[in-house]
């Protein structure tokens, strides 16, 4: 079966991963949100700790996100978020939080400084995956005793985090590629293509060759996977997701296999990527 033909109306159909369909990327946003704050505010009532691994994009959950818990007075005092990656120079360490591309800048200018401080999420319980210290992440879970959820974008060739394909030549089977830790790795061409047309006006140079992030094996073990696709080249992953094989050359695939995972599409990534010649120019 061409699993690009198959109608949308059919797409998450038989798919082990709940298919959750937004008219725009807005609503995705929104409803993002909404289950983010949706799951801190039942552990509040229930006078329990939240244990996240979150982010840097999609970025529009998080003004959202702002609005709600302030708007709402819903404290973050007892969260603990984990971003999942973050760029890293040539020497492998963090680039400048400075750099317009850094996570963890980006983390402080359009989230934590936006939220009232009453209600913000401690500085110490603010993490990223730190290269040489790797192993931090899973103590941080670990000592947690959970992860209620792990949320995030998903790349053109399928990852989740930096948690890039294997190259060509390399066997890794899905058992393998699961187990796979938080650490450091050279991005892969295709993600360094598409951020740098999205964030780099098309300069391939712009992008680092290196990044860091949470593995697989954590994510893996969060109680809840929320995928977010809202974008239209993100349709042709989007098929191989829900009704292509379950392979680590297509790592949100592997989420098949998880008791709770929904992936979140604008209705625009349902399209069937069929090839064309598109005219912009007419």
């Amino acid at each position: 079966m061409n699993i690009n033909r198959i109608p949308e109306k059919e797409l998450g159909k038989g798919s082990g991963i709940k298919l959750a369909v937004c008219d725009t990327e807005h609503d995705l946003y929104w409803r993002m949100a909404i289950e983010v704050l949706e799951v801190i505010k039942e552990n509040n009532d229930k006078g329990e700790d939240t244990v996240m691994v979150i982010p840097y994009g999609p970025l529009g959950p998080y003004s959202r996100l702002v609005y709600l818990v302030n708007r709402y007075r819903v404290s973050l005092k007892r969260c603990t978020f984990i971003n999942m990656d973050e760029y890293l120079a040539d020497e492998k360490t963090y680039i400048d939080k400075a750099d317009p591309l850094s996570f963890r800048g980006g983390m402080d200018r359009i989230f934590y400084s936006q939220i009232d401080d009453e209600l913000n999420v401690p500085p110490e319980n603010r993490h990223f995956p730190i290269p040489g210290e790797e192993w931090r992440v899973a103590d941080i879970i670990a000592k947690a005793g959970k992860l209620d959820m792990a949320w995030g974008g998903v790349g053109i060739n399928g990852h989740f985090a930096f948690n890039e394909p294997p190259e060509p030549g390399e066997i890794c089977s899905p058992e393998e590629f699961l187990d796979r830790p938080t650490r450091v790795l050279r991005i892969s061409r295709e993600t360094k293509t598409i951020n740098a047309y999205m964030n780099c006006g098309g300069d391939l140079d712009g992008i680092p060759k290196y990044c860091i992030t949470v593995g697989m094996r954590e994510m893996n073990g969060a109680r809840r996977v929320r995928m977010c696709m809202p974008r239209d080249w993100n349709a042709g992953a989007l098929r191989k997701i829900l009704h292509g094989p379950e392979t680590a050359s297509v790592p949100c695939s592997l989420f098949n296999r998880h008791p709770d995972a929904v992936l979140y599409a604008a209705r625009c990534a349902l399209a069937s990527p069929v090839p064309e010649i598109r005219v912009y120019n007419k």
